[in-house]
């Protein structure tokens, strides 16, 4: 039974999630022949105050138009 665990920052729509739990669902059916209803897709949310690049987080990277 595969897991796949996605960490992304929030700021998603409930939509796009739906979207990336199909999508990726799909792929490990594909790709590794998984049946559809064995595939578990974990999304966690970061607050983007909490999640770092190069030593900056995220909300301040966005606020500056760097990300």
């Amino acid at each position: 039974m595969p897991l796949i665990q996605i960490t992304l920052a929030k700021g998603r729509t409930p939509e796009q999630l739906t979207a990336l739990g199909e999508a990726v669902t799909a792929a490990v059916h594909e790709s590794i022949g998984a049946p559809r209803e064995n595939v578990r897709v974990v999304v966690t949310e970061c607050e983007p105050e909490h999640w770092f690049v190069g030593g900056e987080s995220l909300a301040a990277l966005r606020d500056s138009g760097r990300r």
